[in-house]
């Protein structure tokens, strides 16, 4: 994984758990200057301090071992910078509230599931290049989804 990609998921990661840089840098143990390097992938972290940046980030940190010539996995690259934008927004996180809320499921999960998706519906996009409006559709699309009885 390319330290860009992983400052990506870091990122996206920190954003569906509504933390900032600072709580997230306080819990982990680390500089606020070290993360946010990180997330505009720039840095070389250790193995301790990616499994302690994690960890205050609610997940675990996994490392794999692959073949030199196999492909990345579809989720290595984590969500592109114009959803990142995105799920900052008032829609965003109004519409993460309200799925939480129907689904009884935390709101921070929510929003990641939410980013999940929407980075691999995103990868159809030509080019890569999705919009806010792009990203609105699929918001609305998962909502219908999630919320149909």
């Amino acid at each position: 994984m390319e330290i860009e990609d992983l400052g990506r998921q870091l990122r996206a990661r920190r954003l569906a758990h509504d933390a900032t840089l600072a709580a997230v840098a306080e819990r982990a143990g680390l500089s606020v200057p070290y993360i946010a390097n990180l997330e505009n992938g720039r840095g070389n972290p250790t193995l301790a301090a990616l499994d302690r940046l994690v960890a205050a980030l609610g997940a675990r940190l996994v490392v794999v071992l692959a073949e030199p010539d196999a492909a990345p996995g579809d989720d290595a690259a984590g969500p592109p910078a114009s959803l990142t934008r995105f799920a900052q927004s008032t829609r965003f996180r109004a519409t993460a509230r309200r799925l939480a809320e129907h689904t009884g499921r935390a709101e921070p999960a929510v929003r990641e599931l939410l980013i999940e998706a929407m980075t691999r519906l995103g990868a159809l996009a030509p080019d890569g290049g999705a919009t806010d409006r792009d990203w609105q559709r699929v918001l609305d699309a998962a909502t219908l989804v999630a919320t149909a009885d």
